[in-house]
């Protein structure tokens, strides 16, 4: 009782927790471990062991190789998920640090898939990031993000993309057709740079620079009101700065 009132304890199953003991111990043994030594370690009885066993063998969590048990497919997938969410969170801290150095919305975006991805953008209300009013997978041609990353495509990669989402202009500063755009392009290729004016959101200004990763086409970018346009080139050239100095690094760590 907590000040006359009964304490609620929540309800556990044991046989849950007996499992969870074994994939733990599973886990110490990178070349796996047999079922007597995993039911020693988890202090589980022998039969209670082979009961659990079966049970997370068939369900893929397990699999049994040579007469030792490592993890199947379905705890692998789970790893991989708390390591991707990790790492996510590694590359927002970084771009949370990049955005208070350069007073400036910063992000990181890869092309996967065909497909332009903001993998991570920096929470600060002091300087917000853009809002995404027109989807930015199909609007590629008119923000710095996505006439960076379409020019680091090859030329069978970018038709492809542009059969799919045609150039159409969203403000009356966005490049109005497809060979205005690739001319566009052109140009960011050569400088290694995508600065952009108002052609995706009124009142904002952007760039974007290439960032290496693998063979993947990856950027990193940064976006401020139109009435500090005159300090977006120097806040560019920081950028570049940062991420070659350490952003590079934690962008290798994003699954890609």
């Amino acid at each position: 009782m907590v000040n006359g009132e009964p304490v609620s304890h929540p309800t556990l199953i044991g046989s849950v927790q007996r499992a969870l003991r074994l994939l733990e111990a599973v886990g110490t043994h990178s070349a796996g471990a047999p079922a007597k030594q995993l039911a020693r370690e988890a202090g589980l009885p022998l039969p209670t062991t082979y009961h659990l066993l079966r049970t997370l063998t068939h369900e893929g969590y397990l699999r049994r190789e040579n007469g030792v048990f490592v993890y199947g497919e379905a705890a692998d997938a789970i790893g991989r998920a708390g390591a991707e969410r990790r790492r996510r969170t590694d590359i927002a801290d970084a771009l949370a640090a990049a955005g208070k150095q350069l007073d400036a919305a910063v992000y990181f975006a890869v092309y996967r898939a065909g497909e332009v991805e903001v993998v991570a953008v920096t929470d600060d209300q002091r300087r917000p990031p853009v809002t995404e009013w027109a989807d930015f997978r199909t609007t590629a041609h008119a923000h710095a993000i996505g006439q960076c990353l379409l020019a680091q495509l090859d030329e069978q990669a970018r038709k492809d993309h542009l059969a799919r989402y045609p150039v159409q202009p969203l403000t009356p500063y966005s490049v109005r057709s497809r060979g205005e755009l690739l001319h566009r392009l052109d140009r960011v290729r050569r400088a290694q740079v995508a600065y952009e004016q108002q052609e995706y959101a009124l009142g904002t200004v952007c760039s974007a620079i290439p960032i290496q990763v693998g063979s993947a086409a990856a950027t990193m970018a940064i976006s401020l009101p139109a009435r500090e346009a005159q300090r977006l080139h120097c806040v560019t050239g920081r950028l570049r700065r940062m991420a070659e100095a350490t952003l590079t690094t934690l962008a290798f760590s994003i699954s890609i």
